[in-house]
């Protein structure tokens, strides 16, 4: 099987692997890494954490490492990147219960470090509970490392695509968003149906997640490769988000597949 390579696109490091399982195993080791660092050197370690079927690979590694002895959530806050709204923490399509069934249950996190936004809180709410969110993450010293995955329209999150300035959308913080029809359209696979996709969700905002001391962009798949070539190679702009990973590129590394890579050249 062929090595990892590395290439370096515009400013920023992209780790290119055989297949998806060497990309998220690298992703899973990184993270290990950070709380192996930021324990001693803080007393605790804040992840970012993100869903969908790219990180699912990553939250096994790292369930494994946890049942073996080698690493430990004890001193572990987590802060989850979105949520459906409305949606109950135990629909099986909310990300609550995704977090749950793919790490929190397999990991020794305690329930009040492991922070999810609340698709049940009132509408009148929302905002509140979004600025609250900013917060908590503010008090707890920013997040060591965030750790994403790239939508087919480039968002990060529920960041959707946007006519905003790049200055403007990498202030925007946590808050309320209507998903954009790309995003609708690929989650009919979890949904069942286009009427069944629930149309809006709260999303860390674009400003927290590029404050993070680290970043981690897991791309696996041929379907990525056009939009991780469009994020690293086309302009910096708000109408594909990950683009924005470029201007704090020196934390940012991108670990990808062979058939998310295909287009980098």
């Amino acid at each position: 099987m062929p090595a990892e390579r590395t290439l370096h696109v515009a400013d920023s490091t992209v780790i290119v692997f055989p297949d998806a399982a060497a990309a998220s195993r690298a992703a899973a080791d990184r993270i290990a890494r950070v709380v192996a660092e930021a324990v001693p050197a803080r007393g605790k370690a804040i992840l970012g954490l993100a869903t969908g079927a790219t990180p699912e690979r990553v939250y096994d590694d790292l369930a494994a490492r946890v049942k073996a002895g080698s690493l430990s959530f004890r001193d572990v806050v987590s802060y989850n990147l979105d949520e459906y709204y409305p949606i109950q923490p135990l629909d099986p399509l909310s990300y609550r219960y995704y977090m749950h069934r793919n790490l929190f249950s397999r990991v020794d996190l305690a329930p009040n470090r492991a922070h999810v936004l609340d698709g049940t809180v009132p509408e009148s709410a929302a905002a509140d509970h979004a600025a609250e969110f900013d917060r908590w993450i503010e008090a707890d010293g920013g997040l060591d490392v965030q750790l994403l995955g790239i939508g087919r329209n480039g968002h990060i999150g529920f960041n959707e695509p946007s006519e905003l300035s790049p200055a403007e959308f990498a202030a925007l913080p946590t808050r309320m968003v209507d998903l954009h029809p790309i995003t609708k359209a690929d989650a009919v696979r979890e949904f069942g149906s286009a009427e069944a996709v629930i149309p809006r969700a709260l999303t860390m905002g674009v400003r927290q997640i590029l404050a993070a001391r680290s970043i981690i962009m897991l791309a696996t798949g041929p379907k990525k490769a056009p939009v991780v070539t469009q994020a690293l190679k086309g302009p910096i702009t708000a109408s594909l988000p990950a683009s924005l990973l470029r201007t704090v590129a020196d934390k940012v590394v991108w670990l990808l597949d062979e058939p998310a890579a295909a287009e980098l050249g």
